[in-house]
């Protein structure tokens, strides 16, 4: 993301950026920086309807430039498009004051942001994050079983499957070669898939992770192309690949071979392998039952008070879904909870919602901390409204809600979060 022009008062928060998105991860970025009541001024194109003197009418598609208060985001990360709809606020020739319209934010096209309640500590550091240059592509996984490959883009912000190829095998049969040249077959169209995605000229790390020997098989076969073949990127891609085992061929196995010992190693310095860490970390405590690691709002909320999420180790872990909420209180009830760790220089990690980990920490209610010191009892105590949930289930204990996920509490058995 570039960052155009910022005119933002540090003491307010007051004031506009206005941003260009370049690659499709920049559009991520764009969909957690804009929130419900921003004003988002942008390009549109608009079909206006004239009428003649005579009574007969015409429309046509005209260029305008509209801004409307933001009332609902919908972003679609494979195909990269985001849609933001709201009321239109500043009135022109072409569209009436407070009528409804859907901006779509592209790459290459300036959009302008105005923040409602003022450009807070979380939306800052997500602008600074944004127009770092850095925070692009991590590794390339294919995630594969005989017959099945899931390719996918992992950066520092979102896991995006970017093709699944299913290919029909017949079965091994005694003196038939039918099945290993259609494994053939099924290698070379996930490896032409796969080089129309990579950027061979700055090749990243390639991960490989299959049950039984099926990525290693694929691994001998990119080998085989790079040594029979004149692409000296393709050749430069073979010391970045990684061979995995995994539980099985499909995306949600991904999560498992990134936080595998052998995998993390080669990948300790992207940020989501250390917010993988983290999360494990996390769930390593929980099973310990030693008392420094809680989830749940009122359970952090309550740690952060007492000042045990600080320095000499305090982490707190908080989902940036729980800053697209639509209320503002709420949102201002996780920004102070982000500047409270801060100052008592605990660790903030705002993990992504497009990664496992993300995804994890949202099972758990979006929020947890782990603490300095052992903490009793904070799930104690009477139980507020915002802390029950559809189901009926209050907080404070574990309880499948039909997902296969649970709700906010402690878990008080390791066999609870097994299915994590």
């Amino acid at each position: 993301m570039r960052l155009i022009s910022q005119h933002i008062e540090r003491k307010t928060g007051e004031g506009r950026a206005v941003l260009l998105p370049e690659e499709p991860e920049d559009l991520w970025h764009a969909y957690n920086l804009i929130r419900p009541n921003d004003l988002l001024r942008a390009s549109a194109i608009r079909k206006v309807i004239s009428e003649s003197g005579s009574g007969s009418r015409s429309n046509e598609r005209v260029h305008t430039t509209l801004t409307i208060r933001v009332t609902k985001l919908d972003f679609d990360p494979q195909a990269a498009q985001l849609h933001v709809s709201g009321r239109v606020a500043e009135e022109n020739k072409h569209v009436k004051l407070g009528s409804f319209h859907t901006l779509d934010l592209e790459l290459q096209r300036n959009f302008t942001l105005e923040k409602a309640e003022g450009w807070d500590s979380v939306a800052l550091d997500t602008l600074k994050e944004a127009v770092n240059q850095d925070a692009k592509v991590q590794l390339w996984a294919v995630i594969m079983k005989d017959g099945l490959a899931n390719i996918c883009l992992v950066t520092d912000h979102q896991t995006i499957l970017r093709q699944k190829i299913e290919y029909n095998l017949p079965r091994k049969r005694a003196g038939s070669t039918d099945h290993e040249k259609q494994m053939q077959k099924f290698f070379q169209t996930t490896f032409d898939s796969l080089l129309r995605q990579l950027d061979l000229a700055n090749p990243k790390p390639l991960l490989l992770a299959s049950p039984a020997y099926t990525a290693t098989q694929f691994q001998s076969f990119i080998k085989a192309q790079a040594a029979s073949g004149t692409n000296k990127g393709l050749r430069e891609l073979l010391p970045k690949i990684t061979v995995a085992q995994s539980a099985s061929g499909h995306l949600h196995s991904l999560n498992e071979v990134l936080s595998s010992p052998a995998v993390t190693a080669k990948l300790s310095d992207t940020k989501f392998a250390r917010e993988t860490r983290l999360v494990d970390h996390f769930f390593t405590l929980i099973r310990k039952e030693d008392n420094r690691a809680w989830y749940g709002p009122r359970e952090s909320e309550k740690a952060v008070e007492q000042g045990a999420v600080g320095k000499g180790g305090g982490v707190l872990l908080i989902s940036n879904g729980l800053f697209r909420s639509q209320e503002i209180e709420v949102r201002k009830r996780w920004v102070k909870l982000v500047d409270e760790v801060k100052e008592q220089g605990g660790e903030v990690r705002v993990l992504s919602s497009m990664h496992e980990s993300g995804r994890r920490l949202e099972s758990l209610g979006g929020v947890a901390v782990i603490c300095t010191w052992p903490i009793e009892d904070l799930d104690d105590g009477e139980v507020e409204e915002d802390d029950v949930h559809e189901n009926g289930d209050a907080d404070g204990e574990w309880h499948e809600n039909g997902d296969g996920h649970g709700i906010e509490g402690r878990v008080e058995h390791e066999e609870d979060i097994d299915f994590l």
